[in-house]
C-alpha cells in the first residue's frame, strides 16, 4: 500500500523505515532536503515540495502528517487540503490538541477530505518494538488503511490476550484501535500521556526516596546506601511495578548512576495539562496527574533527583533532548 509522510523526524522516519521494510511504498517529504534525501536512499519516494508530494500520491490519496503540534500542524494539514481532492485522507499523527481535530475534520469535510487523527506511542524505538496507535475520525478511512496500522503496530508478539476477551476488538491486541470520531485517538493519547507523567512521577519519586536513604539527617542504624541500577534491575524481574518505564529507568541508571548529566529540569509537551483541563470539564479528579505536572512546573526553579530521573526517562522513551548540566 502506498503512503504519504511528512515530516521526517525522529518519529517520522522511522515510521517510514518501518513501513518500507514491511512492503509499502512511502512518498515523503521534509523542509529538510538532506532528511528526504536519506529516506530516498533507503526506499522511499523523495519529494521537493508539498505540491510535488502530493503529485506523487496515487488516488484516493493517504498523507500522515508527523510535525510538531500547534501551528505547524496547521498549516501543513490546511495547504495538503488545499491540493488535494474529495477522497483524499489527511492523518495527523502528532500531538494535537482533540478539539483541533473536531475543528479541522469539519474544515476538511466541507471539502470531501477524510481526517484522521492518530496519537502514536513509542517515541525513538518504535521502529524495533512498533508503535502503539489510538485512531480517532473517519471509520472508513481508517479501515481502508488497515495494512498501514497493522504494519506499524507491534502485533501481538509474546504477550498473550488477557483472558475473557474472546470475541473482542482483535485489532486491540495488536496494538492499534479505532476510538472513535474526530478527536477520539488524540483525546485518548492526552490521558495516555497524563498517566505517563503520573507513572514517572512515581518512579522518580520513589528512587529519589532510596537514594536518600543515607541522610545524615537518619539516625546512623537507619541508613542504607542502594545501588539504584541493581534495584531497578531487580524489579523489572516479577514485580508488579514492572514496566516499559522501568526498564528504560534501569538504562539510564546503568548508563550514569548519578544522572549527573541532567539538570533536573523537566518539559512538558501539552497532553498532561490537556488531560488536566478535560478532568475539570469533566469534573473527575485526578490528584496524581495533577501534582507530577505541577512538579515539572516546579522542576524549572529548582531541581532534584527525582527530576533528573524525569529527564533520563524522557531522552530513552523518546529521545527528548533535556537542557544538560552545566548548559
Amino acid at each position: 500500500m502506498q503512503l504519504g509522510m511528512i515530516g521526517l523526524g525522529r518519529m517520522g522516519a522511522n515510521m517510514v523505515r518501518r513501513l518500507t521494510k514491511g512492503g509499502h511504498q512511502c512518498v515523503v517529504f521534509d523542509l529538510s532536503p538532506d532528511n528526504v534525501k536519506k529516506l530516498s536512499s533507503e526506499g522511499a519516494v523523495g519529494a521537493s515540495s508539498v505540491d510535488d508530494f502530493v503529485k506523487k500520491l496515487n488516488k484516493p490519496r493517504a498523507a500522515w502528517v508527523m510535525v510538531p503540534a500547534g501551528a505547524a500542524t496547521e498549516s501543513t494539514v490546511l495547504n495538503l487540503a488545499g491540493l488535494m481532492e474529495a477522497g483524499d485522507t489527511i492523518i495527523d499523527g502528532g500531538n494535537s490538541y482533540y478539539k483541533d481535530d473536531i475543528r479541522r475534520s469539519k474544515v476538511l469535510k466541507e471539502k470531501g477530505l477524510h481526517y484522521l487523527d492518530v496519537g502514536t506511542s513509542g517515541g525513538v524505538w518504535g521502529i524495533e518494538r512498533g508503535y502503539c496507535m489510538m485512531i480517532g475520525g473517519s471509520k472508513e478511512s481508517a479501515q481502508r488503511l488497515d495494512p498501514i496500522f497493522k504494519t506499524l503496530a507491534p502485533g501481538v508478539g509474546d504477550v498473550p490476550p488477557t483472558k475473557g476477551r474472546q470475541g473482542k476488538n482483535a485489532t486491540a491486541e495488536q496494538g492499534y484501535l479505532y476510538c472513535g470520531p474526530s478527536g477520539a485517538g488524540h483525546f485518548v493519547k492526552m490521558v495516555h500521556n497524563g498517566i505517563e507523567y503520573g507513572l514517572m512521577q512515581a518512579y522518580a519519586e520513589g528512587f529519589d526516596i532510596m537514594r536518600n536513604a543515607d541522610s545524615k539527617e537518619l539516625p546512623e542504624d537507619h541508613r542504607y546506601q542502594f545501588d539504584l541500577g541493581d534495584i531497578a534491575e531487580l524489579w523489572r524481574r516479577g514485580s508488579v511495578v514492572g514496566s516499559w518505564l522501568l526498564d528504560l529507568t534501569a538504562m539510564a541508571l546503568t548508563e550514569d548512576p548519578e544522572l549527573s548529566r541532567f539538570t533536573g529540569t523537566v518539559q512538558d509537551s501539552g497532553e498532561g495539562r490537556w488531560t488536566i483541563m478535560a478532568a475539570i470539564e469533566e469534573s473527575v479528579p485526578c490528584d496524581v496527574l495533577s501534582a507530577s505536572l505541577y512538579t515539572r512546573f516546579r522542576s524549572r526553579q529548582d531541581h532534584t533527583f527525582a527530576e533528573k530521573m524525569l529527564s533520563g526517562m524522557r531522552n530513552k522513551f523518546g529521545g527528548h533532548v533535556e537542557r544538560a548540566a552545566g548548559g
